[in-house]
């Protein structure tokens, strides 16, 4: 498990092991490649990586005009740059050692158009791009990878986002984005979990170059 915070990822880590499943957290800033490649050669001699999951993201509110080239340059390093330094790292030793599989996180605003969320939106898009480019380029290596797009999802980032943006108006904010997706509620992460699990599992062996919506019927249920 890698955060830029590793505080934060012995937390999580610790909370996995708890549970009896085992877990250890490396410090690593993924915009960077140099970090991410020093943490990798870590978790490599451990052993070999077969799933390799990024989630790492941050969110940016605003419209082209309302985009500046620091908020632009800083959502890519994150959403894009870290998911390619990720994979750049790890698909050349999948590839060594008989395959595995990728799964990036993306999002319904890779693909779909919504107000004030033209840097984030730019982002995901460019990870469904990647995803279905390394899913073609090493199929041969027995290499899948594919992605999942969700719609809200209520997490702590969710929380946090509303108190920086909204403060004093979260709770209508809150409500508000919840019924803007048709079933009436955000996402648990649990249900996400759920379907990342599936598709790292022997029982997905037939899935790669895709990207799952997972969004509470946002894409094709509105209106």
């Amino acid at each position: 498990m890698f955060d830029i915070d590793e505080n934060a990822a012995e937390t999580v880590a610790s909370e996995i092991v708890a549970t009896g499943a085992d877990a250890k957290a490396y410090g690593c800033d993924v915009t960077q490649q140099e970090s991410v490649r020093a943490a990798f050669h870590k978790v490599f001699q451990e052993g070999e990586v077969k799933i390799l999951v990024n989630n790492a993201g941050i969110s940016h509110v605003g419209n082209l005009e309302g985009t500046t080239e620091s908020d632009f340059d800083k959502i890519f390093c994150v959403n894009v740059k870290g998911i390619y330094n990720c994979m750049h790292t790890t698909v050349p030793h999948m590839k060594a050692n008989g395959g595995g599989i990728v799964l990036n996180m993306a999002s319904i605003a890779g693909t779909s158009g919504l107000a004030d969320r033209f840097a984030y939106s730019m982002s995901k898009g460019a990870v469904i791009a990647m995803t279905y480019s390394v899913a073609k380029d090493y199929l041969a290596h027995n290499i899948r990878c594919n992605c999942i797009s969700p719609a809200r999802v209520h997490t702590p980032f969710v929380d946090g986002f509303l108190r920086r943006n909204y403060p004093g108006k979260e709770r209508e904010m809150f409500e508000k984005l919840e019924k803007s997706q048709p079933i009436g509620r955000m996402a648990q992460p649990e249900e996400v979990a759920n379907l990342a699990l599936f598709l790292c599992s022997d029982e997905a062996s037939f899935i790669t170059g895709s990207d799952y919506p997972i969004d509470g019927g946002f894409l094709n249920l509105r209106g």
